[in-house]
């Protein structure tokens, strides 16, 4: 909640301190770079401490402050621009540190009611906060006259709330990870199996096939089916598809096992089919079922995929699992992006590039699912 709150007004909220467009660009970019390169450290980092808790906390605890904290930069003068830019990397450096960790101890906490539906409740949850996060900054920014600094600061009280839960399950579930011996370090089992490895490229595949939100409404405002004032009515839908479908097959990955993950390129692969216009013709109806398959493919990623990693990585190296598949999935969303953005103007071979993508998934997907090795092989 508190970081989608943030994350909906930082181009307008910087521009209002003087920041030109460049500097958003490269402030927000870097911000990323930085949240997914963090990663490759940290994960291991709080691996070989055994601490994950604590990287946890500290995590979720910069974020808890550093976004209230930009509502005081407009009172900073000249300096306020400098210090906003270095409040959204310090954000950015708190969802690095905290993410491998989290989802070490999800997959901890969530093993007796099942990784697949930990997950998936994880997620819908977290499209929770996706949507009252805008809307509290926005109700708060529009009755305090268009300040964004006022909603900044009202998400002080989301980011406590979040820290007294975080405190309150850490008494309450104190799982943590057991530090690996020096030995352990040093010996092969240390490394992360290859069955790992082929769930990431095949994670990877999908997700270079799964356009952006960003570029598919472009293809369609420009199409003429919906407004660009519909738009955000239409990715609200798609996110409640998201939540809906992580908590269905969140069940599913319980019941039937990592199967499930093989419907996962199936979807994709129909997101440009009927959104692109080049294989169907772009109708509302076409459009409708294309984002709700996009909704669909973005919440089985972010649940049964994630759930598999923690199934097939040993339990201690699970931070160093969860940051480099973030890193894997990063750079594959680039790629994708990159491939969307210069095929745009020849849909029909974007089609042929995207599917044909995502039936090498289904085989790299299914060779990681029949896999008999051992996670520890």
């Amino acid at each position: 909640m508190v970081y989608e709150g943030m994350r909906s007004v930082t181009g307008p909220f910087l521009v209002s301190l003087g920041a030109s467009a460049l500097v958003v660009g490269l402030v927000t970019g870097a911000g990323e770079g930085v949240a997914l390169l963090l990663r490759l450290a940290v994960g291991p980092a709080a691996d070989r401490s055994g601490r994950h808790w604590r990287y946890a906390t500290a995590g979720y605890g910069l974020t808890a402050v550093s976004v209230p904290l930009l509502a005081l930069t407009p009172f900073l003068g000249a300096a306020g621009l400098a210090v906003a830019c270095a409040l959204v990397l310090a954000e950015r450096t708190g969802k690095a540190v905290r993410s491998p960790s989290k989802s070490a101890l999800l997959a901890g906490i969530a093993k007796d009611v099942g990784r697949g539906r930990g997950f998936a409740v994880h997620k819908a949850l977290d499209q929770v906060g996706a949507f009252a996060g805008p809307l509290l900054v926005a109700g708060v920014a529009l009755v305090a006259g268009h300040r964004l600094w006022a909603g900044l600061a009202l998400l002080a009280v989301p980011g406590a709330v979040s820290m007294a839960l975080l405190t309150r399950l850490r008494r309450r579930a104190p799982i943590e990870g057991r530090p690996p011996s020096r030995r352990a370090d040093r010996s092969p089992t240390a490394r992360l199996p290859r069955r790992f490895w082929v769930l990431a490229a095949g994670a990877a595949l999908s997700t270079v096939g799964l356009m952006t939100f960003g570029v598919l409404s472009v293809v369609v405002v420009r199409g003429g089916v919906l407004s660009a004032a519909v738009v955000p009515v239409a990715y609200a839908g798609a996110m409640v598809v998201e939540a809906v479908a992580a908590l269905g097959a969140g069940w599913a990955y319980d019941r039937v096992g990592a199967a499930v993950l093989l419907g996962v390129p199936v979807i994709v692969a129909g997101v440009p089919v009927l959104l692109l216009g080049a294989a169907l013709p772009l109708t509302l109806a076409t459009v409708g079922v294309g984002l709700a398959s996009w909704g669909a493919a973005t919440g089985l990623q972010d649940s049964v995929v994630k759930a598999f990693v923690a199934d097939v990585a040993p339990s201690d190296r699970l931070g160093a699992a969860y940051g480099w598949f973030a890193a894997v999935q990063g750079t594959a969303a680039f790629v994708g992006g990159g491939v969307a953005g210069a095929l745009l103007g020849h849909r029909g071979v974007l089609v042929v590039v995207l599917v044909t993508a995502q039936v090498a998934a289904l085989v790299v997907f299914a060779v990681a699912v029949l896999d008999p090795s051992r996670r520890d092989s």
